[in-house]
């Protein structure tokens, strides 16, 4: 039986056409957030992490001591710190912790590695504090998704320790959309579609190698990273970039739980106000958080 709220959900979204001109899709993406008013109980702080715009977020149960480092989605060219506030503050409360999240710099005006560096700098930032690496998770959704393993990454190769786990909300991992649930999921899925993939793509990398593992990390050598839980949605075209992320962990020995959720969409966890399966989500997402940071 189909679930209601993700059928008046599909409804909302079929009578919102996206914009094609970036501009518009940036304002678009932000107005649209606007529907989702922040608890009362969230106190929201702006910040400069080493250069890169950022805010923290914090509910009154917070762990000051364990972070989440949150990376929003949006193709490397369109969303912000504005249109992900709400999404942020929910995955900070179901964890116990605070969240810092990046405004990090988008294409194709900053081209790749722009977002990389900017992670990177933020994650140094949090351990200039003295946060302890193993007290920080990041996690991230779509673009953002794919960014959490790129950056892990990065991080190795600047000798950085590991943070304590990664959370990838539907990631995209994958430059060039070979998977082929990009064709048998192009009818099921509202959002994505492999044309805007591949616009998107050539935005970002601005000519770099589609097979960078900062960019597209199932390119890279995974041996070493921290325990990564992905959460992906039946319906969508990038449900291939998921199971291909978990397989290419999973082979290098790294501990991953990959979640399929039935009839979801890219990224349902921002619709959580209206939509129980997103808070579903964001609570098992959470739990990750908690015992990924336990040590």
């Amino acid at each position: 039986m189909a679930d209601p709220e993700m059928t008046r959900l599909r409804q909302i979204i079929a009578s919102q056409p996206p914009a094609t001109e970036i501009a518009q899709m940036r304002i678009d993406a932000d107005e649209r957030a606007k529907a989702f008013v922040l608890p009362g109980d969230v106190t929201v702080q702006p910040v400069d992490a080493n250069g890169v715009k950022a805010e923290w977020t914090s509910t009154p149960d917070a762990d000051a001591s364990s972070v989440i480092l949150y990376l929003h989605g949006g193709g490397y060219v369109i969303c912000s710190l504005q249109s992900h506030r709400h999404l942020v503050a929910e995955v900070g409360r179901a964890a116990g912790t605070r969240t810092l999240a990046i405004d990090y710099r988008l294409a194709p005006e900053h081209p790749f590695p722009a977002a990389v560096e900017d992670t990177v700098a933020a994650y140094r930032y949090l351990l200039d504090r003295g946060i302890r690496p193993e007290r920080i998770a990041l996690a991230g959704d779509s673009a953002g998704g794919g960014l959490v393993v790129g950056a892990m990454l990065a991080f190795r190769e600047a000798g950085l320790p590991m943070p304590g786990c990664g959370w990838c909300i539907s990631p995209w991992v994958d430059m060039e959309a070979l998977g082929a649930s990009f064709v048998d999921r192009a009818e099921a899925d509202p959002t994505v579609q492999k044309a805007t993939i591949e616009m998107m793509a050539q935005w970002y990398l601005g000519g770099a190698d589609p097979r960078h593992p900062h960019a597209a990390p199932i390119y890279g050598d995974l041996r070493g990273l921290p325990p990564l839980l992905i959460q992906v949605g039946a319906v969508e075209t990038l449900l291939d970039d998921s199971i291909a992320l978990a397989r290419k962990a999973g082979t290098a020995d790294v501990p991953v739980e990959l979640q399929i959720w039935p009839e979801m969409i890219h990224i349902w966890h921002i619709f959580f106000p209206m939509l129980s399966a997103g808070r579903r989500a964001i609570a098992a997402g959470g739990s990750f958080v908690r015992n990924g940071l336990r040590a």
